[in-house]
């Protein structure tokens, strides 16, 4: 039965505008169950997925830039010298709660569990040469704990197929944005420092979320499926960065809209493999806000997703997918991975 095909083939990932380390260089994909093609399934579906994204690339416009060519850039925002980052390690691991009613309307609550290390030798140092290769004005982090938790509705009563809909949600401020660091030479620096918003476990804003899906068969083949979706994500509710023992309130935040595209086609003609292949555009701008760098966030990405998906039994699916930039236009100077490796379990009941 091709709907029955259609609803293995689907549960492949789509892309969600998530806020991620450096703004523009996180993982593109999601586990929206209803955006994929699950939408006919009545009841419950639980998904438990973990990306890796190691950003150790630094990148500037469309190419790469090394540390010695980045400490002797000037930031034109700010007139000082550019920021000049180490690393970021990321390790997400995502659970997403979905209902459906099986007729017209869906839900999904999507809670991220966040390992972050990050390490940068900072803008200059406090006697006003540059920040690399010593980086007393540059810190290390260690994070772990709860993000931002998503809630996003769809509605696809409009069919008989109920093969597309509208998804409309929010981005609760529930994730932690207070850490604090210390500053990699405490001889010269000692004490703490603030955590850039921007690498903090939530950011502490509240976020619309709007978006549309469609999937089906490609005409006259009996055995490819195609799929696509758009999702924008837009800051309503901005935040004051609270204060922390490294000193009072670091100002405003606001981080940069997010409007992320996706299609892609699957192969649905084995009994329990499902491969796919899916392009993922986004588009993210700049942060803005006197806590923010609006300078060295935001760009332009295209990633190629090869996929595979694995059918245990009717109810329960293992997946995974490896994202390989095609494009990447950054702005200022920022890190980047060069790849991002997710894989996860679904299970309906």
């Amino acid at each position: 039965m091709r709907f029955k095909k259609i609803i293995v083939a689907m549960a492949i990932m789509l892309p969600a505008a998530g806020a991620m380390a450096c703004a523009s260089c996180g993982c593109s994909l999601n586990t929206d169950v209803g955006t994929q093609g699950m939408g006919s399934s009545e009841g419950w579906t639980v998904d438990i997925r973990m990306d890796m994204l190691n950003q150790n690339q630094l990148r500037s416009g469309t190419g790469t830039i090394s540390q010695g060519q980045a400490v002797n850039t000037i930031n034109p925002k700010t007139g000082g010298l550019a920021e000049v980052e180490g690393y970021t390690q990321n390790n997400y691991l995502t659970g997403s709660l979905d209902y459906n009613n099986g007729e017209s309307w869906g839900a999904t609550v999507v809670i991220p569990y966040i390992q972050r290390n990050h390490m940068t030798y900072g803008s200059a140092n406090s006697d006003g040469s540059a920040g690399w290769p010593s980086g007393d004005n540059g810190y290390t982090s260690q994070a772990s704990g709860f993000g931002d938790i998503k809630v996003i509705g769809r509605f696809f009563g409009f069919a008989e197929e109920k093969d597309w809909g509208l998804q409309f949600g929010v981005k609760l401020p529930t994730g932690a944005n207070n850490q604090t660091a210390p500053f990699n030479n405490q001889t010269v620096n000692p004490g703490l420092t603030v955590v850039d918003p921007g690498l903090q476990l939530g950011t502490g804003t509240t976020d619309v979320i709007l978006g549309a899906y469609k999937f089906g068969f490609i005409p006259n083949t009996e055995d490819w499926g195609y799929f696509a979706n758009i999702q924008y994500q837009a800051t309503v509710i901005p935040t004051t960065e609270p204060s922390t023992p490294a000193g009072p309130s670091a100002g405003t935040y606001r981080p940069g809209n997010g409007l992320n595209l996706n299609v892609g086609t699957n192969y649905q003609g084995f009994e329990k493999w499902v491969p796919t292949v899916q392009f993922n555009y986004v588009n993210k701008t700049a942060d803005s806000g006197n806590a923010a760098d609006t300078w060295s966030t935001g760009g332009n990405l295209l990633y190629l997703t090869p996929g595979l998906l694995y059918r245990v039994s009717d109810k329960t699916q293992v997946y995974a997918n490896v994202q390989l930039p095609v494009y990447q236009n950054l702005n200022g100077i920022q890190l980047a991975p060069t790849f991002v490796a997710s894989m996860g379990v679904r299970v309906h009941f």
